[in-house]
């Protein structure tokens, strides 16, 4: 699907789940279409099956080193494991689909916050203290991190991160000043499968081109290899376009939102949005005979 087939009214919203207490990460599992979320709950990672029913839900908060004090982001890797970035102890945590903890990676960020799964089931994580993205490669199952390294340094407080399955490429989603200042503004980078920066745009750019202000809360990319992001000014879910074609500014949604901060994209080409405002995911279908 091209961008100019987005448009609000291509899509319809399909209802809403709940219920979430300020949620703020959100990840789709790759084999089984259920859907992870994190949020402020007494258990901190709560799974949806691919309906919309609640699955069940784990991660106690609390002092031990295993609980989930704090979290900001959630991934889903190939093999079901779920890997949760948690600023109360900065650490990333990986339990399996049922909530046993696997592994806890400490000492090695100042503030983990997005993270994301590659096709080859390595995981992304930005560290927005420092300043970088880096690279893991974990053996899951055995609960054991084998390599870590650090892809991109000198980023200006990085948060979300996505990876196209399509191309490889790798978006980050950075606030070059903290919010509440500089009319919040944000910045998105995308980078090649090498780390090469293929395109570039921020909120000053698109408040030139657009006729509200943006304010962008996550990046996401659809299967078309297009930027996506959620705009809570908006609120609105707006299209970019390729990263070589910067900015080809489309809205996908411009209605039904309250404060979008989590994008993920079915495998049938569903949106799900996570809004932490009304505490619910609202899914949105490509209408058919519209594009999809």
């Amino acid at each position: 699907m091209d961008p100019e087939d987005y448009s609000d009214h291509n899509f319809k919203a399909c209802g809403g789940w709940g219920t979430l207490v300020n949620p703020t990460g959100l990840a789709l599992c790759p084999k089984t279409g259920r859907v992870v979320v994190v949020h402020d709950g007494k258990r901190r990672v709560k799974i949806f099956d691919s309906g919309g029913g609640g699955a069940h839900q784990f991660g106690e908060k609390g002092d031990a080193a295993h609980d989930v004090k704090y979290p900001l982001d959630v991934a889903v890797t190939n093999d079901c494991h779920v890997v949760v970035t948690d600023a109360g102890d900065r650490s990333l945590k990986v339990f399996d689909f049922f909530g046993q903890i696997k592994l806890v990676v400490g000492k090695q960020f100042s503030l983990p916050w997005g993270v994301e799964i590659t096709p080859q089931n390595l995981a992304l994580v930005t560290d927005a203290e420092a300043g970088t993205l880096h690279l893991l490669e974990v053996d899951f199952p055995e609960g054991v991190l084998r390599r870590i390294e650090r892809l991109q340094a000198q980023l200006c407080n990085p948060r979300g991160v996505a990876v196209s399955w399509l191309t490889g490429a790798i978006a980050i989603l950075e606030h070059p000043w903290p919010l509440g200042t500089a009319g919040d503004n944000t910045r998105v980078k995308v980078f090649n499968s090498t780390m090469q920066l293929i395109g570039q745009v921020d909120s000053f750019g698109l408040n030139l081109l657009f006729p509200s202000k943006i304010t962008i809360s996550a990046v996401a990319f659809d299967h078309q290899g297009n930027v996506i992001v959620a705009d809570t000014s908006g609120p609105a879910i707006i299209c970019l376009g390729k990263p070589e074609e910067f900015p080809a500014l489309k809205p996908m949604v411009t209605h039904g939102l309250s404060r979008p901060v989590a994008l993920v994209f079915t495998k049938e080409n569903s949106l799900l949005v996570l809004d932490t405002a009304s505490h619910t995911i609202k899914i949105f279908k490509v209408m058919e005979g519209n594009g999809g």
